[in-house]
């Protein structure tokens, strides 16, 4: 028996390599039975098997529907009336087919299914249409024919996603606009893409793009898996705006939520064929005791096939570039991961886990990267399971990121409890390089979650009310430079102590003044806090800009500088009591004083015998700062005697109060 990759990492893991085998062997058996001789890419067909096709001179519709007596289309063109013309035929398996003249349907037309079951029936959006609309007077969300005359021709088709750094620009496109209404592609593609390209960012993380009949979900709780939201667009729109982005050099990933969905039945896939269980649990599994959702049963073969061709038809229709699995960890724990903190490796082997869920994540993380091995998958996952981002051959599941959830929480509670002059620099250093050497990870200070309403983003943190009086340029005011500082300080030590990605949601780079508030009845339907204040960032006589400034400088050095090309930092410096940080990593040398007070002179730290230049300084004027240090000069360490170390070289350096700088090591001939 080998042991896996992952307990030669991790020896800790050695009481639990049955386990681990055990859930390698069952992807593997599931695999098999569902593929037979064939690869998962395959069998992941379901999108081009059911649901509605044009053909030649005809139209051909079909639905899995096993616990139904009868389906009929109906529509604008039978006047939503039941018609014999419309009728499904049973075929195999609980599959319903019926093909229908060329001239039966036509582009745009809206249609929905009639389904009966014994004893009931009901109105329902076929499981894999592709575009949805809602009527705007009735609230009602219908399937509509989507075949235009033209199909949309792919320009920019040679794209691969980055492979080093991964620096993820995460964004809604309903909110990517200045105006109180909700945004589409081609406001995104056109105003807001360019700016993404020019800010540094290789990849966009898109929200909400699964149909979703409530807008303030955030796209989390989806109706219909294969269609676009039409709330921004229509499909060939969305396409553009992947295609555009692909020429600017930017992956685009889609949040893919596979982990629950909505419990609506006129509009999802609840009690579609009239029983409970067709795609989900039945009994108390059935509904999320958090999320007032349903949960998938993976433990399904009918449902694998359903998620699994989800997954490809992402990829192989929009061009996306990969996913980032929402919620894993409600999916990977019987109770959802609600019920512990996560203390012990025996949390993840005690058999609270959903083993049908497990088998799932290895079999889509190996059809995505069958498909396109440069595919990029990430999973939303907070309790910390073993080999998460590990391979497959490995003992893992696959995915090629995890992102560091608990980052964000952290810096919330350093903010929150702590004094400036208490951080203890060691303790940060700890908690942002603490991640699984065998896996890559990607790190924020904020995502989405901490810009709703109830929470804060950083900078309303470090600010409060203040930012709403005190950000002109004329405007001096100690909280607002304080936060100014901290806001570029933090968010540097966290993209340079990531374990391989950076991912921050729009607005934040610039510290967005208000928090996200979708309309609802609460806020009688607004749209306020629902939008990005862009023309903040772009007045030059408002602060804002600073943030922005360094934000793209910063993420342009950590691309460029391919800093992500060693997996973990190396520590020079951690002076507790002066709060001095110093690290290296590639050919950069990170040096970091938190001290609130104190600025020191002629500061020592450690190096190796080379010249260096400064290329980043949180103090800049440009950034905002005082631009105390001289960024023109070239530095070159000294030795500072035989009473210290005859062969350590030292950089004597100034370092300001509440700043960072970034040098730059380059070659030179040796000092003698």
């Amino acid at each position: 028996m080998q042991t896996p990759g992952i307990i030669l990492q991790d020896s800790w893991l050695k009481p639990f390599q049955e386990i681990i085998l055990s859930r390698e062997k069952r992807a593997r058996q599931k695999e098999k039975e569902l593929t037979g001789e064939k690869k998962l890419i395959d069998f992941a067909t379901g999108y081009l098997f059911f649901g509605l096709h044009k053909t030649k001179n005809s139209w051909i519709f079909r639905e899995w529907a096993p616990n139904a007596s009868e389906i009929y289309i109906i529509g604008e063109f039978t006047d939503w009336e039941e018609n014999e013309e419309y009728r499904l035929t049973q075929k195999d398996f609980g599959n319903w087919e019926i093909k229908l003249p060329g001239n039966s349907l036509q582009h745009g037309s809206l249609y929905r299914l009639s389904v009966h079951w014994e004893n009931g029936k009901g109105s329902r959006i076929p499981s894999y249409a592709r575009y949805v609309i809602q009527d705007k007077s009735t609230n009602i969300y219908n399937a509509c024919v989507w075949s235009p005359e033209k199909q949309y021709i792919w320009k920019n088709t040679d794209f691969r996603s980055p492979k080093n750094s991964l620096l993820v620009y995460e964004a809604h496109i309903g909110m990517a606009t200045e105006e109180e209404k909700t945004g589409t592609f081609e406001e995104f593609r056109k105003n807001v893409l360019p700016g993404i390209a020019k800010a540094g960012y290789n990849a966009i993380q898109l929200m909400a793009i699964q149909e979703h009949p409530y807008y303030g979900s955030f796209g989390y709780h989806v109706s219909n898996f294969f269609a676009v939201s039409s709330r921004f667009g229509r499909p060939e729109e969305l396409k553009a705006l992947i295609d555009d982005a692909h020429g600017y050099g930017i992956a685009v990933i889609m949040d893919l939520v596979h982990s629950h969905a909505v419990k609506n039945e006129l509009e999802g896939i609840a009690r579609f064929d009239g029983t409970y269980y067709q795609y989900f649990h039945e009994g108390s599994r059935r509904e999320h005791i958090a999320w007032d959702s349903l949960c998938f049963n993976y433990g399904k073969n009918e449902v694998l096939h359903f998620l699994l061709s989800n997954c490809k038809f992402w990829l192989d229709e929009y061009h996306f570039d990969g996913f980032r699995f929402d919620g894993v960890t409600s999916m990977l724990y019987l109770d959802h991961g609600l019920s512990r903190n996560f203390t012990s490796y025996d949390d993840y082997y005690d058999g609270n886990q959903d083993e049908d869920a497990i088998t799932y994540l290895i079999l889509t993380n190996k059809l995505i990267h069958q498909y396109n091995p440069d595919a990029i998958t990430i999973a939303e996952e907070m309790s910390g399971m073993p080999g998460l981002g590990s391979t497959i051959e490995d003992g893992g599941f696959g995915f090629d990121y995890r992102l560091a959830m608990g980052t964000p929480d952290y810096w919330i509670k350093l903010i929150k409890e702590i004094p400036d002059e208490q951080w203890n620099v060691s303790q940060i250093y700890h908690e942002l390089t603490n991640h699984r050497p065998e896996e890559k990870s990607i790190s924020y200070t904020e995502s989405h979650d901490q810009a709703l309403v109830g929470d804060k983003t950083i900078i309303f943190r470090l600010t409060d009310k203040e930012m709403y009086f005190h950000m002109n340029k004329n405007d001096q005011n100690l909280i607002i430079n304080r936060g100014i500082a901290l806001h570029k300080i933090i968010r540097l030590i966290t993209i340079a102590t990531s374990g391989g990605g950076y991912l921050n949601f729009m607005g934040n780079e610039f510290g967005h003044p208000e928090w996200i508030d979708f309309p609802r009845e609460g806020n009688n339907w607004s749209y306020k806090y629902a939008r990005r204040q862009w023309s903040l960032m772009f007045n030059r006589n408002l602060k804002y800009h600073y943030l922005s400034d360094f934000d793209r400088d910063m993420v342009t050095i950590i691309n460029e500088e391919n800093c992500y090309s060693e997996p973990f930092p190396y520590k020079i410096v951690s002076h507790e009591g002066d709060q001095v940080l110093a690290f290296k990593r590639a050919n950069l040398l990170f040096i970091f004083n938190f001290n609130p007070f104190v600025s020191f002179t002629d500061y020592g730290i450690p190096v190796d015998p080379a010249k260096y230049r400064i290329i980043l300084n949180t103090d800049d004027k440009k950034f905002g700062g005082q631009e105390l240090v001289d960024q023109t000069l070239i530095y070159y360490p000294v030795k500072p005697g035989k009473q210290i170390s005859p062969e350590q070289y030292f950089l004597k350096l100034y370092l300001p109060s509440r700043t960072a700088l970034v040098f730059k090591q380059e070659k030179f001939r040796r000092i003698r």
